[in-house]
């Protein structure tokens, strides 16, 4: 019988062979909590230049949270082949654990950021509270939802962009922007976990006058059929890197280092900053950029770099425990007690 027994085994797995061939590759993306819409379009576009590239079939699955959320996820298990986050500090965490490379800010063009944005205001139709600027939301009786800058890169960014706002009125009067920051955070109403939970509670819930989040989030709102919100541009805010990186120690694992390079190199081509642009993101490709500059605002921009002395340093100062976030808000608690 074993002479019958070992060809059928051979022509079974002759069969398995081609089928497993042909159920290709997947890949997760670990991305943060706005870009579900974007990376949903991306991923549609990515199937089929793989298969005109290679013949090869992928698949493209998605996980959502906060960035800091995120990268928190992919240490404890999360088995991410790319992560696609919106503060370096969430790549430079899996880094220092070695699950990234040290390097990944250089693997990419762009210190490994395909497009960027700022931050800005969604107001209510009207603009009822006559908001024109980051200023006018420190102002009494304007109520505001951002998300937490102890745990989300997003309102990290919001932070940054109150405090630089008041550097620029002041003349670099850190002092002044200290008050304008402690006035501001005095009017949160709602600290949310993540961008997406923050734009529910005020477009759903209808809780607060203004949303502080990506301008990507407030133009596509704003610019939706059912919108009933406008968009406040501020005179400066701070470019949002939206940073890159592949998963080395998990994607090894998985054989997945040649795909996931790939789709991080899909992201800055001209297909892709195409589908990037029209989700209200501001591409690199310069071509694309011309071509939806109309739906973007000029807007001064700062560099988190040249202001704050760089992520970690920004860190350090506003974000860890015992940092000046951490000041500000107890001194607004004592002050309302």
């Amino acid at each position: 019988m074993k002479r019958f027994f070992v060809p059928g085994l051979l022509a079974l797995l002759g069969l398995a062979a081609p089928a497993a061939s042909q159920a290709g590759q997947e890949i997760l993306n670990a991305s943060y909590d706005i870009s579900r819409e974007l990376f949903a379009d991306v991923n549609k576009a990515f199937v089929p230049y793989w298969k005109q590239k290679t013949s090869g079939d992928v698949t493209v699955k998605q996980s959502h949270a906060g960035s800091s959320k995120q990268a928190r996820a992919v240490l404890e298990g999360l088995r991410a082949d790319v992560v696609t986050f919106n503060t370096a500090g969430d790549v430079q965490l899996l880094a220092a654990s070695r699950f990234v490379a040290r390097d990944w800010a250089t693997r990419f063009p762009f210190n490994s950021s395909p497009y960027y944005s700022v931050h800005s205001i969604l107001v209510r139709k009207g603009n009822p509270k006559g908001i024109k600027d980051w200023s006018d939301l420190a102002k009494p009786g304007v109520s505001i939802v951002q998300v937490n800058p102890k745990t989300g890169g997003n309102g990290r960014y919001a932070v940054l962009a109150y405090y630089a706002a008041g550097l620029e009125s002041s003349g670099g009067d850190a002092a002044k922007a200290r008050a304008l920051l402690k006035s501001i955070l005095a009017n949160v109403a709602v600290f949310e976990s993540g961008g997406r939970a923050a734009t529910s509670t005020f477009t759903e819930r209808e809780i607060s006058d203004v949303l502080v989040t990506f301008e990507a989030e407030t133009l596509a709102y704003a610019t939706s059929p059912n919108g009933n919100y406008e968009v406040i541009t501020p005179s400066v805010s701070i470019l949002s890197e939206f940073p890159v990186a592949v998963v080395d120690k998990v994607a090894r694992k998985k054989e997945t280092e040649t795909l996931a390079r790939a789709y991080l190199d899909y992201l800055y081509t001209p297909e892709a900053q195409e589908i990037i642009a029209r989700h209200y993101y501001r591409p690199r490709n310069e071509e694309v950029a011309a071509r939806h500059a109309s739906r973007l605002a000029s807007i001064k921009a700062l560099e988190v770099g040249p202001v704050f002395g760089g992520w970690e340093k920004a860190t350090r100062d506003f974000f860890d425990n015992g940092a000046l976030v951490d000041a500000l808000l107890k001194e607004i608690a004592s002050e309302v007690r």
